[in-house]
């Protein structure tokens, strides 16, 4: 097998375009072109300097001389801001060549003065590897002209190898010998080099021609298309633009001018005579323009868009789209944007953008009227959501007729309705059609045959001189969310308090998202008193949180809040996880109960949670209680069976807290594997004064003790209620202020020291000891 060598390709043969991108490569990065000239010229000055052989320096000066000369002709071409033309590319090359030239000639000078006039190893190890360096990167700098690359070799090696060879030694003579080999390799490897990058770059271009010829095929094929020469005759049509333009003849062959075409098309009734002259004024023009032309068929309306794009060497393209259907779908999303779909109403942006305008020309007073329908969801989840739209539709029609034609009305969705009532004379007005609205949208309704009942309830804002679309729209949704608290079928006007309650609920949310992020939270114990051994048994963890500005909290006001925000799962987390690490300080036998939001019970990941909480804190599980209310159990009952099963294997207690309220079904105790039942502190109302209460909580106590279940008593505040749940020995634990409030962390680890640490077994000390 034979290799063909490569060979460098001349100028000539080189499209114009690479041999210019060649050249331009050459002539980047003036820096290294500085810094390696600085370096070549301080190893110059070395070698004199160590030598002290006087022919050197003015080697060194030329070297640092034209170096530097050559950095800032390097600088000078980097500043250019257009592109390198194949002209430029040919002026500038041989420019460079003479600066590379004398640069090489004046290395392999040096070389020679260094090795033929001293006999320094320093300065011969200088300049031999100076000059290699510099013969190697000019190599990899000037790959794009290979001539330029030989020629380097030529001055800068060649002097320096023969001046090896004359020195006589025998081994800087096979150096000189290697480094001849050596700069032969270069040599080809640098052609090689170059037939590559060349080839690349033809095939590049290459490739680029196709793609622009396919990719302008694929695009134009959807549309009409047709090309006049630089005189102006028809050189092209496709088969897209008879069709669209309904033409007979055969146009091409006749060598038919722009002015004929039009005309063929004139005649086929697919151009206007408004249009044609349109049309044949841009064709041949020398610029790109566009114009979109109509025309009917019966009482159908085409649109047809013509685009002029002029040729480099003269003609011009013409492509025509049918953009007859997205005309239409971009008026009906026009339309749709600002309508309602259903009812044809006005949608929120288009109410908004006209009460804009109204309330900037200040007609007077007005008022927006924020219409809700009550009972609307119960006819679509009865009847269906075609029977609902229907509805819909009637109450469109009704509140149509409630309205002059200076008032506004539309729809923002679902069941709300809004309407702006203007010229108004005084509140009173605007509290008249309300009136009207509610007792006519609260009439019988006939629909799919079925009669059917609703109510409305309505938010009313009156204008202001400063007032904005969202000011009222937001005032008119709290003066709704009123009157739906009081009762629904009623209006209520704006007052300035519901914005002080709105804005009072808000800031509080973003201090309840802050208190999270930053556990700004704290957790209080309070003690469960184990009635037969005296002591601790268990400690409640109770959320407190202390703000800044407002002092405590309640978590009666903390709460609900923070189940609308969403944020329940995350804070009942950080209290089970905080509740796992605090119990872990306590002694052994006494265990923590964390109480568990419906919300927090039925997410999917609950097991999850406890298992990474108890791993975390290293707690055992059977010192974690998780005590749940009803409700928790009421919601998909399966699922929660299979979830407290399985809290139960992995050793978690679980207790059933507020016994008593709520549905207090006894199926619960049977159905469920609850190991503790808290009876809830309504129990113990009048519990001395009345005999029905004690029976009450003693049947329930006795029917849980029965089913293996502890029994708590909570809410436990004298000693004669204390008296009077024990006395017949099932209740097992009791909770209450008469042995301790709810208490921080430090106090209640002293609490359970004083507890444990007791010798006595009674229950009386222990509860002057918490006290």
């Amino acid at each position: 097998m034979q290799l063909i060598k490569p060979r460098p390709i001349d100028r000539e043969e080189l499209p114009p375009r690479i041999y210019a991108a060649l050249v331009d490569s050459m002539c980047q990065n003036s820096w290294p072109m500085l810094f390696g000239a600085i370096c070549a010229a301080a190893a110059a000055l070395m070698t004199a300097l160590k030598t002290g052989y006087a022919p050197i320096w003015p080697c060194a000066l030329l070297i640092m001389t034209i170096g530097i000369a050559r950095a800032i002709q390097m600088r000078k071409y980097e500043k250019r801001t257009t592109v390198l033309t194949p002209e430029q590319a040919a002026d500038f090359e041989p420019r460079y060549m003479v600066g590379a030239m004398l640069y090489a000639g004046v290395l392999g000078l040096w070389c020679a003065v260094v090795l033929l006039g001293t006999d320094d190893p320093i300065a011969h190890m200088l300049c031999t590897t100076v000059t290699i360096a510099y013969t190697g990167g000019g190599a990899a700098r000037n790959y794009g002209r290979p001539r330029i690359v030989q020629l380097h070799i030529l001055l800068s090696c060649g002097p320096m190898s023969l001046a090896l060879a004359v020195h006589g030694d025998l081994y800087h003579i096979g150096l000189a010998g290697l480094l001849v080999l050596f700069f032969l390799g270069l040599k080809d490897i640098n052609l090689s080099l170059h037939s590559i990058f060349v080839k690349a770059l033809e095939a590049s271009e290459r490739e680029a021609a196709i793609a622009a010829q396919f990719d302008t095929a694929l695009n134009n094929m959807p549309h009409g298309l047709c090309m006049f020469d630089a005189n102006g005759r028809l050189a092209v049509m496709n088969y897209r633009f008879n069709d669209m333009m309904g033409l007979k003849v055969d146009l091409i062959r006749s060598g038919a001018s722009a002015a004929d075409v039009v005309a063929a098309c004139l005649k086929a009734g697919t151009v206007t005579a408004a249009s044609a002259d349109a049309i044949i004024s841009q064709t041949g023009k020398s610029q790109k323009a566009e114009v979109v032309t109509l025309y009917s068929t019966g009482s159908e309306e085409h649109a047809l868009a013509w685009t002029f794009q002029p040729m480099v060497d003269g003609g011009t393209v013409v492509l025509v789209e049918d953009i007859t259907a997205r005309r239409n779908a971009e008026a009906r999303i026009g339309h749709m944007a600002r309508f309602d779909e259903l009812t044809g109403l006005p949608n929120r942006v288009h109410f908004r953008d006209e009460i804009g305008q109204m309330l900037a020309s200040g007609n007077g007073l007005s008022a927006l009227l924020f219409i809700d329908l009550d009972q609307f969801k119960q006819v679509n989840d009865t009847l269906g959501h075609p029977s609902g739209d229907k509805l819909l539709c009637a109450v469109t029609a009704r509140l149509r007729r409630l309205l002059r034609p200076e008032d506004f009305v539309a729809r923002f969705g679902g069941d709300e309705f809004v309407v702006f009532q203007r010229g108004l004379q005084s509140t009173e007005d605007a509290a008249s059609l309300a009136r009207r609205i509610v007792e006519r949208l609260s009439e019988r309704y006939e629909i799919d045959h079925h009669l059917v009942e609703i109510g409305a309830s309505i938010g009313i804002a009156m204008t202001s001189p400063d007032a904005s679309v969202d000011v009222l729209l937001k005032n008119a949704d709290m003066a709704l969310y009123r009157a739906k608290a009081d009762g629904r079928g009623t209006y209520c006007f704006f007052r300035d308090e519901m914005a002080h309650t709105v804005e009072t609920r808000r800031v509080l949310e973003l201090d309840l998202r802050h208190a999270l992020a930053h556990e700004e939270f704290e957790l209080y114990y309070q003690p469960l008193v184990n009635l037969k051994s005296g002591r601790i048994s268990t400690c409640e963890a109770l959320l407190r949180w202390n703000h800044p500005t407002r002092g405590a909290v309640s978590p009666a006001d903390i709460i609900p809040v923070v189940e609308d925000m969403g944020l329940v799962v995350d804070l009942g987390r950080w209290i089970l996880r905080k509740a796992c690490m605090e119990c872990m300080k306590w002694p052994d036998p006494v265990s923590v109960a964390v109480n568990f939001s419906p919300q927090q019970f039925h997410q999917r990941d609950v097991m999850t949670e406890v298992r990474y909480a108890l791993e975390v804190s290293g707690l055992p599980a059977h010192r974690l209680e998780i005590e749940i209310t009803e409700s928790s159990l009421l919601r998909n009952t399966q699922w929660t069976l299979d979830v407290l099963s399985q809290l139960r294997e992995a050793g978690v207690r679980i207790s059933l807290d507020d016994f008593g309220t709520g549905y207090s079904s006894l199926s619960y105790l049977h159905n469920f594997p609850l190991q503790k039942v808290k009876i809830d502190r309504s129990f113990l109302e009048d519990i001395g004064s009345s005999h029905r209460p004690l029976t009450l909580l003693r049947g329930v106590a006795r029917l849980s003790a029965d089913l293996g279940m502890s029994v708590v008593v909570e809410g436990i505040e004298t000693n004669e209620q204390l008296e009077l749940i024990s006395a017949e020995g099932t209740v097992t634990e009791a909770q209450g202020f008469l042995f301790s409030r709810p208490v921080p962390a430090p106090r209640v680890r002293e609490l359970l020291k004083a507890s444990h640490g007791a010798s006595t077994k009674g229950v009386i000390p222990l509860r002057q000891t918490l006290r």
